[in-house]
């Protein structure tokens, strides 16, 4: 229980910053009509709008220098019109969804790839720019929060009057990593893991180039909004920083609500809510959404153009690309009928349809209705999850559900459009079921935290929509016993009641089932079964396994297997899933995330190859580079010559020392195993660390003598 609590800790961060989010808005929102929003953002001027488009195309454009000054930092060339296209649709993705299965890193990876960057490459590349990332944001909160500072509302924080002591820190924090970067060996080690940093010339590139980027990007917001007296772009800039990064950190995609709700309340001294919100909403269409329509056809554009050849034969093309893409886009697709069916719950329906539906069908039949979509768009909201993980149950239940939210929304008020939409989303699952192969549990599939702040974060907006459509009908405990045709409010609210008990009985449910058994050694049965499956593996680390210190993971058909340890609460696995067909290994991995999410840990796959790099891409995973490891061609290796001068001067060395190497034959070994296991034990001791015994392996008499020595 304490480990799955530990899971949902940033979930329920991300639901409580948007619960309180939601909740602010709707108390500022209750002061003015939703009409005088939508009046400030057509009051808004030609020119203004204008301005903020070239500021947006400027700030994208600077964006597109991060991963031009990270590639060139790696030693990558490529031409810069590829890499702006490039960094272009990722920063649009990661802006606007921010879910791991559509983020920036997939992106990434695919089209760098295809242009032949080296995976390590890009995985230094990605490090790079998220240093990039945090330096611009720290150096340039630091200046404005210490020169210009915000004053912080009481409710946030009441022991901090303004940001001034926040920009100190901000600044305090970059001399440190300044002065860190003029040292001989310049890297950092965050919980165990050791990040490369660049060099000064490098580190003052990066927060010049960032801080541009954050300038860029709030100099967009603040020309959309009126002028007000003392409201200059530094109090501006230091309330977007201040905005974007609790959005961040609330997990909810683009920092939906959130961002809003802090520019409102930073802001308020100056500008009313109505013409925050108006001028925010005017933002987010120019610097979110008109850049993810041109991502989106650039990113389609780029794939038909890299297979023009598979394009020519529409079969081929799909046949290599639908398994990845499908159950993706169904996801999202289902995930927005749930998101649809509840928003129409919570509102009324058009005029006149209730009434002309009354004609026809009993008051209770409607009533029910109305509760089953609410019903349907909750179960759909969780049904997306498995569809991304491409369980074979999510298709008939994703068509049976789709079906029926749109019977529901022809008999709770005529939606003939909304039944519409939700056939034409069933309509494009029903030629899909090859692409639904897991055969899981519905019931037993994992969330991640951003799925649980996405599924709570639709059902808390879905209150607010109920709260902001019926502000004019006084809350009393009768509104929940009235059944009427023009009884609109009371309908939503049980509507709205009756999502939220299904989500909270399915969360309950998940949280209070047995535990899972906790992973244990293998017994030697399961030894002898890694040992024939290591056997047919080219890999020479599979026989790690065969040591007995990792927990083992097998295929369902027995084709492979996933050695790992647990630390905490990592799940780490030793390499890339052992199995010779790739279909097995991506089965794997997905069995070994969610086994670890049932568990509340999170997985990692450590020194992986690059053949596997798609697979933990579409698990939502990053990509982190640590090192590498060489692979020497044997037949026409040698040490003579300049560049081998340091290898030949040890060689001859240890030569003289004594030193000798020999192959000794497998009936050899037996005899040499204590003599070697002092020297394992050894090594061991002087390392002091317990990963070189889990990645580089070690020698114990009984095992090494158990292990079948080829």
């Amino acid at each position: 229980m304490k480990q799955r609590l530990l899971a949902l800790l940033p979930a329920l961060v991300g639901i409580a910053l948007f619960a309180a989010a939601a909740w602010v808005l709707r108390g500022k929102l209750s002061e003015h009509h939703l009409d005088d929003v939508v009046a400030h953002v057509a009051s808004i001027p030609a020119g203004r709008i204008g301005l903020a488009a070239l500021l947006a195309v400027a700030g994208y454009v600077s964006l597109t220098g991060y991963d031009a000054l990270a590639l060139r930092w790696v030693g990558a060339t490529i031409r810069y019109p590829r890499v702006a296209l490039a960094s272009f649709i990722a920063y649009v993705f990661s802006h606007n969804v921010g879910l791991s299965f559509f983020g920036g890193s997939a992106v990434r990876y695919r089209m760098f790839t295809s242009w032949g960057v080296d995976t390590a490459q890009l995985a230094r590349a990605i490090a790079f720019n998220v240093l990039t990332f945090w330096l611009g944001f720290l150096t340039l909160g630091g200046v404005v929060f210490a020169i210009s500072p915000l004053p912080v509302p009481g409710a946030w924080h009441p022991a901090i009057a303004t940001t001034r002591p926040v920009g100190v820190l901000f600044l305090g924090l970059v001399a440190l990593y300044a002065a860190a970067t003029l040292r001989p060996r310049r890297s950092l080690r965050i919980r165990g893991f050791e990040i490369e940093q660049p060099g000064p010339g490098w580190t003052a590139a990066q927060a010049i180039l960032s801080c541009v980027d954050w300038a860029l990007a709030a100099a967009t917001l603040f020309v959309l909004l009126p002028a007000a007296p003392g409201l200059g772009f530094a109090t501006v800039l230091g309330a977007f920083l201040l905005a974007q990064v609790i959005g961040l950190v609330s997990h909810v995609p683009a920092g939906l609500g959130v961002f809003e709700t802090a520019m409102v309340l930073l802001l308020a001294p100056w500008l009313s809510s109505a013409q925050v919100l108006g001028s925010v909403l005017a933002f987010r269409v120019l610097y979110y959404l008109v850049p993810m329509a041109l991502a989106v056809a650039l990113f389609v554009g780029f794939e038909a153009l890299q297979r023009r050849d598979a394009v020519r034969s529409a079969r081929a093309f799909l046949s290599q690309w639908a398994p990845e893409l499908v159950p993706r886009a169904l996801a999202v697709a289902v995930f927005a009928a749930g998101v649809v069916l509840l928003v129409s719950g919570a509102t009324p329906a058009a005029d006149g349809r209730v009434e002309t539906l009354g004609d026809w069908l009993p008051l209770p039949l409607l009533e029910l209705s109305h509760l089953l979509g609410s019903g349907v768009g909750v179960a759909l909201l969780l049904l997306a999850r498995a569809m991304q993980q491409r369980i074979d149950a999510a298709y008939w239940f994703g068509l049976a559900l789709l079906l029926a939210g749109a019977a529901a929304s022809l008999g709770k008020g005529l939606d003939w459009e909304e039944a519409v939409l939700l056939l034409a989303v069933a309509a494009a699952l029903v030629p899909c079921r090859r692409f639904f192969y897991r055969r899981s549990s519905l019931l037993g599939q994992s969330f991640s935290s951003v799925w649980i702040a996405g599924i709570a974060g639709v059902l808390l907006a879905t209150g607010i929509v109920v709260a902001l459509a019926y502000r004019h009908v006084e809350y009393a405990h009768e509104l929940w016993w009235q059944f009427a045709l023009d009884a609109h409010a009371p309908r939503s609210l049980r509507a709205l009641a009756a999502g939220a008990l299904l989500l909270g009985g399915f969360a309950l449910a998940r949280l209070l089932r047995p535990a899972p058994p906790p992973p244990s050694l293998p017994d030697p049965a399961e030894l002898d079964r890694a040992a024939a499956i290591a056997d047919a593996s080219p890999r020479a680390g599979a026989f790690l396994a065969l040591l007995g210190d990792k927990e083992l993971l097998f295929h369902t058909g027995g084709e492979g297997f996933v050695m790992y340890g647990v630390s905490g609460r990592a799940w780490v696995a030793m390499g890339d899933p052992v199995a010779s067909d790739a279909a097995v290994r991506r089965e794997l991995a997905w069995r070994f995330r969610e086994e670890a999410d049932r568990h509340g840990g999170t997985p990692v796959f450590y020194e992986v190859g690059g053949d596997d790099l798609p697979i933990y891409v579409d698990l939502g995973l990053q990509l982190r580079k640590i090192g590498e490891e060489a692979r020497v061609a044997l037949p026409d290796f040698s040490i003579e010559g300049k560049t081998h001068a340091k290898l030949r001067h040890a060689v001859r060395r240890m030569e003289r020392e004594g030193v000798r190497f020999e192959m000794v034959p497998v009936a050899g070994v037996p005899p040499l195993l204590d003599e070697l296991q002092a020297v394992s034990d050894q090594w061991l001791a002087e390392k002091s660390t317990r990963e070189k015994r889990f990645s580089l392996g070690f020698l114990t008499a009984p095992t090494s003598r158990a292990c079948p020595w080829r």
